[in-house]
């Protein structure tokens, strides 16, 4: 089993930044690659970035790609989701999950963390 627990989220005005962090317990964690997802209001949950075990690859939705970093640092047991140029569509509750294998699919995660919100005002 690996716990997942992130934090870092909040509110935030239009054109801002956050950074959130996903810190891991349980399992080495440097064996899993790190997943970022987010459910808006009304919405499905949708891939957003995902980091591979080492952190030399990266992955994003094309919404996100620019504007937000994934990366990890396996020393402290912590992934992490650079935030910026926030916009209101933003808006969601973000869960980091990790896996075996880097993926964009949800279903392929296994094991996930509580979720932290974040709203960004227009």
């Amino acid at each position: 089993q690996v716990q997942l627990v992130e934090s870092g989220g909040g509110l935030v005005q239009t054109g801002g930044s956050l950074r959130l962090s996903c810190v891991a317990s349980g399992h080495t964690f440097e064996n899993y690659a790190i997943g970022w997802f987010r459910q808006a209001p009304g919405k499905e949950r949708e891939f957003v970035a995902c980091v591979s075990h080492q952190g030399s690859n990266t992955w994003y939705q094309e919404s996100v790609e620019g504007r937000f970093t994934v990366s990890r640092d396996n020393a402290k047991n912590t992934g992490y989701l650079q935030m910026g140029s926030l916009k209101p569509d933003d808006t969601a509750i973000y869960y980091c999950a990790a896996n075996h294998y880097a993926s964009a699919e949800e279903d392929e995660y296994e094991f996930w963390g509580q979720g932290t919100q974040v709203t960004v005002s227009s």
